[in-house]
């Protein structure tokens, strides 16, 4: 099967390709590094021909609301209008668990907004909620360190593997088009600063973190607000095993 995956060489786009290609599919790359340009519609033509199913792992802005909005509407407006185009028969989108119940953050205001493009566009779609990924509390932690100490929310999440949530998404796309699918997450809830705590130390990284809600992630994450509904597909890999990943690649 030829599928097409856009965000092809970021974290999740390029284990996804890895995924794909195991399974014996042809896939098509589409990032702007590699000429085919979401936010122009550049090269999405081509990139798209013969295409039977694009997964969406694109990621944008997520400073100000107003930008990531018009990056998500603009990229995602461009991208099923080519599907339309080449007669591509199913949209999987990788969107995030909870996104509804976040209002105050830029990156899930764009999320929504793409979400509501594909549910509302021309192509058969499947949308897939993830919760966030092992490396979360690591890409935190770059986000707020300076001079060795990074200030991050205690944060109650329920992680996934990226290359867990990266099988689900070929495993999808392959299907039919099922409309909103069931939240996929991790097997065990976690505490974000204790992840980051037990990430620095698998990766030999010192920095000291200070617990606050008065960081990047407001309080409106608190609570169970971030974790699965009751029927989750749980994908299997721990975090322990992920740190374990960790400490042999130092």
């Amino acid at each position: 099967m030829r599928i097409a995956v856009a965000g092809a060489t970021g974290n999740i786009g390029s284990l996804t390709v890895a995924a794909l290609e195991l399974a014996g599919h042809e896939v098509v790359r589409i990032s702007r590094s590699l000429g085919v340009d979401l936010s122009t519609g550049q090269g999405l033509d081509a990139a798209l021909t013969g295409v039977e199913a694009v997964i969406d792992a694109t990621n944008g802005p997520a400073r100000d609301r107003a930008e990531t909005v018009a990056f998500f509407q603009t990229a995602t407006g461009n991208l099923l209008a080519a599907e339309q185009r080449a007669g591509v028969r199913h949209h999987v989108l990788l969107s995030i668990v909870g996104v509804d119940r976040v209002e105050g953050n830029a990156h899930y205001a764009g999320k929504r907004e793409q979400e509501r493009l594909v549910e509302t566009g021309p192509v058969p779609w499947t949308i897939v909620p993830a919760t966030q990924f092992h490396d979360f509390a690591a890409t935190v932690v770059t986000w707020t360190e300076q001079n060795g100490v990074a200030s991050l929310p205690p944060l109650l999440i329920q992680p996934i593997a990226p290359a867990d949530i990266a099988d689900v998404l070929a495993e999808v796309a392959v299907d039919e088009p099922q409309g909103r699918h069931r939240d996929v997450a991790g097997p065990e809830t976690q505490d974000l600063v204790d992840m980051a705590r037990r990430t620095g130390e698998a990766r030999g990284r010192a920095v000291k973190l200070v617990p606050t809600w008065s960081s990047v992630l407001g309080v409106e994450m608190a609570g169970d607000v971030m974790l699965p509904g009751r029927n989750a597909r749980i994908a299997p890999t721990t975090f322990d095993e992920w740190l374990r990943e960790q400490r042999k690649t130092i």
